[in-house]
């Protein structure tokens, strides 16, 4: 008795993915092209902070008009990448926001010192010690750990008013996210968000600490968020108009 094989299913062909620099002004940024077996037209995204280009076309577009459609888009993205400017460069006496507030870089020149937030001539400082090569990763630990104190001490209270343990809070530098929850209790966010207004900062750590209760996005859980964060909508406002501008300052 012969048994009949099943024939084997032909598995779907990878859909096809490009990688290029394109020119855009006096900048070249990294372009990725990636065809969507469900898009029907050609859509441009640029990465949070403006390093980085994102083309999604439809199955088997043509080169050429893939060209002509950034050609197309070339004023629309010099006008877009207009705002990630030198300005973004960290620099003695350039200014940072430190929750909300701008600060001035203040160089003091000596190898040795904490990095510390102060006040001269009326206005608020923030004094960085140590190698001048050496100020941007010195501002990024710095803001890593004040974030970490804000989003530590919000995320217990929030979870208090939700009777759910967090397990663990940890500080990334993402751009495809704010934050996230896993299931089992493990919270982490964009030390970044430490340059945003305070009502940002909380309503960051309401919808982290959300998700310990209601792992989606459903009704639910926005109702939660809100209760935790009255200020949500404004909070999600400002962060859809201003997140990039946070992604796009080099610490480097």
């Amino acid at each position: 008795m012969f048994s009949l094989l099943a024939k084997p299913k032909r598995q779907p062909k990878p859909l096809k993915k490009e990688e290029r620099l394109l020119s855009v002004g006096d900048k070249a940024l990294p372009l990725t092209i990636r065809e969507h077996a469900k898009a029907t037209r050609i859509t441009l995204r640029i990465e949070p902070g403006g390093r980085a280009l994102r083309l999604t076309v439809p199955t088997g577009l043509r080169p050429r008009e893939v060209d002509a459609f950034l050609a197309r888009h070339d004023g629309w993205l010099r006008t877009k990448l207009s705002k990630f400017s030198a300005e973004n460069t960290l620099r003695p006496g350039g200014m940072i926001a430190l929750r909300g507030v701008p600060h001035r870089i203040v160089h003091t020149g000596t190898l040795r010192g904490l990095t510390e937030v102060g006040e001269e001539e009326g206005h608020p400082v923030i004094r960085v010690s140590g190698l001048e090569d050496h100020l941007g990763r010195r501002l990024e630990a710095f803001f890593k750990k004040e974030a970490r104190y804000d989003l530590e001490r919000l995320s217990a209270v929030y979870a208090g008013r939700i009777g759910k343990p967090v397990k663990s809070v940890s500080m990334k530098d993402t751009r495809s996210r704010w934050g996230s929850c896993s299931w089992d209790g493990n919270l982490s966010f964009s030390w970044r968000i430490v340059m945003a207004p305070p009502f940002v900062i909380d309503y960051l750590a309401a919808h982290e600490v959300a998700h310990l209760k209601e792992m989606n996005h459903g009704p639910k859980f926005w109702a939660l968020c809100a209760d935790l964060c009255p200020e949500m909508d404004k909070a999600r406002h400002w962060l859809k108009a201003h997140g990039s501008q946070l992604h796009a300052i080099d610490f480097s």
